[in-house]
């Protein structure tokens, strides 16, 4: 079998040019590189658009005590030309562009603004890159412990063009919603079956939410 160490570094790719030919909410960077080859020496130079996004990270905020999720629903422009529908069916998420803001404090101001509601103690899924091809952008997800009693409504900033509904649903319809293609964006395809194999470990760790007492599960970094 193969190792599955990766054979280079980032001390194989030398970058010769480096352009930016558009610069708004995001920026895309234009590169000549080369990189090495795996028989050998240095390939020839390439030019590649590199989509530079902040990193981001996202929540699923779960009750364990009502055995409910919250997940968010909102317009997306990407989905325009994909789906029936482009109000996407998604986590909790936002963007680190608040210089020196922890992942943690993000995940928590941005399901105070999307959702309503207080993230107490959580646990990492995953750190994961979306799509390498193009984007740079690395994206971090989490299961938040929260008391979802009250949640609801509509929310969001207004100033960022916001529009967000709150959809509360049992852990129980994730089995159902993951084969709809009602939810088909990564950071949810992969946080919601991992809650379905982890929840009842979860469960024996947890006690009633509040921002008063300590978690009870492993806090986030």
């Amino acid at each position: 079998m193969n190792d599955p160490k990766p054979v280079f570094t980032a001390e194989d790719v030398e970058i010769l040019e480096r352009e930016t030919p558009f610069q708004g909410f995001f920026r895309v960077e234009r590169l000549t590189l080369r990189h090495r080859h795996y028989q050998g020496g240095w390939g020839a130079p390439v030019k590649r658009e590199l989509f530079v996004r902040p990193p981001a990270a996202a929540v699923l905020p779960y009750d364990p005590v009502r055995g409910e999720i919250l997940l968010v629903e909102q317009f997306r422009v990407g989905a325009l030309e994909w789906r029936d529908t482009p109000w996407c069916l998604e986590l909790v998420a936002g963007l680190a562009d608040k210089d020196g803001e922890p992942v943690a404090d993000l995940v928590r101001r941005e399901a105070l603004e999307e959702a309503g509601v207080e993230i107490g103690a959580m646990r990492r899924v995953a750190h994961y890159m979306p799509s390498p091809g193009g984007p740079n952008q690395r994206l971090q997800v989490f299961v938040g412990q929260a008391d979802l009693s009250g949640a609801g409504g509509i929310h969001g900033v207004a100033d960022e063009g916001e529009d967000i509904r709150v959809v509360l649903q049992p852990v129980s319809a994730i089995e159902s919603l993951l084969p709809s293609g009602r939810v088909d964006n990564a950071s949810s395809l992969i946080t919601l079956p991992w809650l379905l194999l982890n929840r009842h470990a979860l469960d024996r760790q947890s006690r009633p939410c509040s921002v008063r007492s300590p978690p009870a599960w492993t806090s986030a970094p």
